[in-house]
């Protein structure tokens, strides 16, 4: 038999942090409390109630109608996949706009899938401009295109407007990461005729990591049940989710019933707020944080036109270890922020204002801790 620790383990206790990186951002307490609940049966009639608030919730803050509208019990990398694995077949054309990061994991996704994966590259920091994109849709001809809205590894927000129209008049489904976007950036996914999209719950939605939202157009539904193979990842077949999410109410898996209460309390202290106060909320204090950086000489890496009010991308000065800053930060001033990743590691800190931490006191905690950390490098 294996020995117990040799020293009886300490109840537990972890630091209080302000979470200003690019994920996951603090929680409201009003959601903490949420999660503070004993758990109920995940067929439980109160929870099944639940399940249609939560439904009825995320389709305001998508701004979307879509009945296929639910969170998958899995963090956003989860629901990224969801959205390929329901609607890509072998040998489905699948062309991915690729200008950071995770549109290099969009590509790895779609491959497992065995789509026929093509791509188009921007610089990290740029967007595609529609222009772009009618030539792309006109060289591959894809089933799918594949965009991130909001670019978490660059702080970039590709445009939208017009995107769907084009893909409609090319015959195929689009799909965008919301990830970086949902809850602190303007969504229309029905006017922008999107008809895939993921996100996650511990950044805009002031939430935790571990339930991310996901829904489908019933144009992406019907290639769904046209599909010619089953889906090949069962745990995140929306066919089967979309039985026990729907009125059928057919078991599948254990839902995380506590972080449904949290999510649901998230989703309602938006709609308290309102959609467009929570924007404008998001887009002001993140021009505050500019200004202020502006103010210490440091430069920001994206376009004020295609900057994230969510997250902002910081260039390293020359000389400067970028890990040492976020390190000091951390141990001297309890606050985290992000380091650059794939081709900006080294090149920018990233710098998160989302959901309950998108406050001026925020702002201004960190451009004091910022320029003491600067000073000392």
């Amino acid at each position: 038999m294996i020995a117990p620790p040799a020293h009886p383990l300490p109840p537990l206790d972890l630091p209080t942090r302000l979470l200003m990186g690019p994920g996951p951002s603090n929680a409201d307490p009003a959601v903490i409390a949420a999660l503070n609940r004993q758990p109920i049966g995940h067929l439980d009639p109160a929870y099944l109630a639940l399940m249609d608030e939560v439904q009825i919730l995320l389709r305001y803050v998508w701004q979307t109608e879509n009945p296929m509208t639910f969170p998958i019990s899995g963090t956003g990398s989860a629901a990224m996949e969801a959205t390929l694995a329901n609607v890509v077949e072998p040998g489905d054309r699948v062309l991915v706009g690729v200008m950071g990061y995770f549109g290099d994991r969009l590509v790895e996704m779609a491959s497992r899938y065995q789509g026929d994966v093509r791509t188009i590259h921007q610089p990290w920091g740029d967007v595609f401009s529609l222009e772009q994109l009618r030539a792309a849709l006109e060289e591959h001809r894809p089933q799918i295109l594949a965009l991130v809205h909001a670019e978490t590894s660059t702080g970039a927000r590709q445009p939208l407007e017009g995107v769907g129209e084009l893909c409609r008049e090319f015959d195929c489904l689009l799909i965008i990461d919301t990830v970086t976007s949902l809850g602190g950036v303007p969504i229309f996914l029905d006017e922008w005729q999107v008809d895939l999209a993921y996100s996650c719950g511990q950044k805009g939605l002031s939430c935790l990591p571990g339930i991310s939202p996901f829904t489908m157009s019933p144009r992406a539904v019907a290639k769904l049940e046209q599909r010619q193979t089953k889906v090949a990842n069962w745990y995140l077949d929306a066919s089967l989710l979309a039985k026990y999410w729907g009125s059928a109410r057919v078991y599948h898996h254990t839902a995380p019933v506590n972080l449904t209460y949290a999510f649901r309390e998230a989703l309602r202290l938006i709609v308290a707020e309102g959609l467009e106060a929570t924007w404008q909320r998001h887009q002001r204090n993140a021009e505050a944080l500019w200004a202020g950086l502006a103010d210490l000489g440091i430069a920001c890496h994206v376009a004020p036109e295609h900057r994230l009010p969510t997250l902002t991308t910081v260039r390293v000065p020359d000389g400067v270890d970028a890990k040492a800053v976020t390190q000091r930060l951390l141990n001297e001033h309890n606050l985290e922020i992000g380091n650059g990743l794939g081709e900006l590691a080294g090149k920018v800190w990233r710098v998160g204002l989302m959901g309950a931490n998108s406050h001026p006191e925020n702002v201004e905690r960190f451009l004091t801790a910022f320029a003491q950390v600067l000073g000392k490098a």
